[in-house]
C-alpha cells in the first residue's frame, strides 16, 4: 500500500542547511530540506521526516513530498547520522521521542497553536505515532510507512541481556541498531497513543498507515478507531 522511498526520490537540486538542537549532552541535527514554503502566501505547516533504524535523514526534498506546500524538515535521531553519538548506548524509542518533541519545538517557534506533520518510516514510524499521541494537539497528522526498524522487538517482555560493543564514535550507533532494534513494543501500548492522539489532535484522523509491512503493535493501531490507511501520496494530501 506504500510508496517506495528510496534515495532515487531524492531532488538532487534542492539545497539544504542544518540547525543543530541541544538535548541535554547530545547535539541534534535538524536538516531544513526545504527552509521557507512553496507558495509565502499560503502558509502551510512544516512536515517533519524521521528516519529509519540504522538510516540518516535525506539530504534534499523526496520527490514524493515536492507537492507540500511548507517547509520540509528532517532530523537525525540521537546516534545516527549528524547527531551525537553518545558512548554506552542506552536507547530508548522514548529517547527519540524526546529528540522528536525538540524538533517539533522548533518548528512551531513561538506559536503556541503551531503544528506539524509527521512522516516515519521503519522505527521512525514507531516514534512518529508516540510524538503524535503524547503532542496530540501540535500533531496534524502523523503516517506511518515502511523502513528499517519498523517491527522492533518482542510484544511482551524477555529475558535481560548485558552486552558491549566495539564503537568508534561514528553513526550509526551499534548499540542503537540492537537496542532499539529488539525493543518492546506491545501492542496495547503502541494503541494506547492513538487513544491520547484522537482524544486532542486538531485533524479528525490523527493517524494513517501507509505500510505493507504490519508487524503486531502496527496491526493493532491500524485496527483502532481514529486510525485511517492510504497510499502516501493520499496521506500527504490530505494533512497538506
Amino acid at each position: 500500500m506504500s510508496d517506495p522511498v528510496t534515495t532515487d526520490d531524492l531532488d538532487p537540486t534542492a539545497s539544504i542547511a542544518t540547525v543543530v538542537l541541544r538535548h541535554n549532552r547530545v547535539d541534534l541535527a535538524l536538516h531544513m530540506l526545504r527552509p521557507a514554503p512553496v507558495d509565502a502566501d499560503r502558509p502551510s505547516r512544516p512536515l517533519l521526516l524521521l528516519h529509519g533504524l540504522g538510516d540518516a535523514s535525506p539530504t534534499s526534498v523526496p520527490r514524493w513530498a515536492a507537492d507540500w506546500p511548507g517547509v520540509v524538515a528532517a532530523l537525525d535521531f540521537t546516534g545516527h547520522g549528524a547527531s551525537t553519538v553518545p558512548v554506552g548506548g542506552g536507547y530508548s524509542a522514548e529517547t527519540l521521542m524526546a529528540d522528536a518533541d525538540h524538533a517539533l519545538a522548533h518548528l512551531t517557534g513561538d506559536d503556541p497553536e503551531g503544528t506539524i506533520t509527521v512522516l516515519g518510516r521503519g522505527l521512525g514510524a514507531y516514534i512518529a505515532l508516540q510524538i503524535a499521541g503524547a503532542r496530540a494537539n501540535r500533531i496534524h497528522g502523523a503516517i506511518l510507512t515502511d523502513g528499517p526498524g519498523l517491527a522492533g522487538g518482542p510484544t511482551g517482555p524477555s529475558s535481560q541481556s548485558f552486552f558491549a560493543l566495539a564503537s568508534d564514535g561514528t553513526a550509526p550507533d551499534p548499540y542503537a541498531l540492537v537496542e532499539l532494534g529488539r525493543d518492546l513494543r506491545p501492542g496495547d501500548y503502541a494503541v494506547s497513543f492513538v487513544g491520547l492522539a484522537t482524544a486532542g489532535a486538531p485533524v479528525t484522523n490523527p493517524i494513517t498507515v501507509a505500510s505493507t509491512f504490519r508487524p503486531k503493535w502496527l496491526s493493532a493501531v491500524a485496527d483502532a478507531p481514529g486510525v485511517v490507511e492510504s497510499s502516501l501520496a493520499d496521506a500527504l494530501a490530505s494533512y497538506a
